[in-house]
């Protein structure tokens, strides 16, 4: 520590009528000084070396700390600084501290529930549609909940975690993985939001891999429930009989391999009779990416007799006004109909036809289900070029579908080229 040389002692009245903007010694103790700023006020200062550097450390602000109580505390800082103290440094890790409890008080108040819905409240604006925040909501309160909704988030162990997941994993798996995965989310989320800290328990990779059976074994994915080909003809001719606007629904559904999401939703707007086009914008679109699907005659008939609410622009609306087909509605049709199957099932009917039985080339046939083939590049050049292909493979599979099979022996089976 320097030792300055100390300026003239000043009395309390020579203090007060310091005004002048700048640093004035007061003296009584090495370094200290009146700061007055350009707006008036004024404080107290402390200039000391410690070590090799040099620290400015503030003391309160005159008149509120008076002389005498300005000094005790200068000398106050000094003798520590002389015992090996440095006051800057002490002050800022005291400043620490109170983070670091204020951080440990705030985490005791957030249980893994608290976590979970504070995550969906900020993550469900930016989700295509609320039956995916309703699924979220579901879920964790059926598995994850009762085992640590009212556990603190930052207490969450891998005990926690296989406790939920173990039990489901063999029967339920695709099911209890999802929400294994939600876990892990809303554990990332509380750890960056400092509520937690470590690894995540509720990972999958070099974590729950080495501990539960491989999903390949106990999980093999199911599709949805489809119709075979072969019963493909009598169904739609079943579903021209049933009248409504969920039938027609589902008829526009099967006849375009579209999402029933993409048909329920709509608009007339998105639809050009003239280029037999449909433009559904990627907003609406599984992928984020717009996507346009050819109308085959048969479709183009379909929407031509359907009624227009004045009012509504949707090709589909549902019984409330204004509002569409719920997400059931389809699948209440096919059940009173007496079918074991599911709308998106038709997606795969579609697939498998288009493989089985034409010779499209695999690329048209995942675009016509909207899915990405190859890299963006590849998908981009191919669009234009595509278009008209899947024309023609909707237009057979149209064809396939009001077509009665045929039945005998000799029944040669005609692949149609592209």
């Amino acid at each position: 520590m320097d030792m300055p040389r100390i300026a003239k002692e000043l009395g309390p009245l020579a203090v007060k009528a310091l005004t002048t903007a700048g640093l004035h010694p007061v003296g009584g103790v090495a370094g200290l000084m009146l700061q007055v700023s350009p707006t008036g006020s004024r404080s107290w200062l402390l200039r000391v070396k410690v070590g090799h550097k040099r620290r400015e450390i503030g003391l309160g602000a005159f008149p509120g700390v008076t002389l005498a109580m300005a000094r005790a505390k200068a000398q106050e800082k000094r003798d520590d600084i002389a015992n090996g103290i440095d006051p800057v440094a002490q002050r800022a890790a005291a400043r620490q501290s109170i983070v670091e409890q204020q951080q440990e008080a705030k985490a005791l108040a957030w249980t893994f529930k608290r976590c979970a819905e504070a995550y969906i409240k900020a993550k469900k604006p930016g989700w295509r549609n609320a039956k995916h925040g309703t699924q979220w909501e579901n879920t964790l309160a059926t598995y994850a909940y009762p085992v640590i909704g009212d556990v603190l988030v930052r207490n969450v162990n891998i005990t926690h975690i296989t406790n939920i997941v173990e039990p489901h994993w063999a029967t339920k798996n695709e099911t209890i993985n999802r929400v294994r995965n939600r876990i892990e989310l809303v554990l990332d989320w509380a750890t960056v939001r400092k509520l937690r800290s470590g690894d995540n328990p509720a990972r999958w990779k070099g974590n729950l891999d080495k501990l539960l059976a491989d999903r390949k074994t106990v999980g093999a994915v199911t599709g949805h429930k489809a119709i075979a080909s072969c019963d493909l003809y009598g169904f739609m001719q079943a579903l021209k009989a049933v009248s409504g606007t969920s039938a027609r629904c589902l008829e526009f559904v099967v006849l375009t391999a579209c999402r029933s999401g993409e048909a329920r939703l709509a608009t007339w707007a998105e639809i050009d009779i003239k280029t037999k086009t449909w433009s559904i914008p990627g907003s609406r679109m599984k992928s984020g990416r717009p996507h346009s699907v050819p109308l085959s005659d048969d479709v183009v008939a379909l929407l031509k007799v359907l009624p227009r609410l004045e009012g509504s622009d949707l090709v589909f609306p549902g019984a409330k006004e204004g509002k569409p087909l719920s997400d059931m509605s389809l699948t209440a049709v096919m059940r009173r109909m007496g079918v074991d199957a599911v709308p998106h099932g038709f997606r795969a009917s579609f697939s498998s036809w288009c493989a089985s039985s034409t010779a499209y080339p695999s690329e048209v046939r995942e675009m016509a289900l909207a899915h990405a083939i190859g890299d963006g590049t590849v998908a981009a050049y191919q669009r234009s070029d595509l278009f008209e292909k899947r024309r023609n493979l909707m237009a057979d599979w149209a064809k396939f579908l009001y077509t009665a099979p045929a039945v005998g022996d000799n029944v040669v089976s005609m692949h149609k080229a592209a």
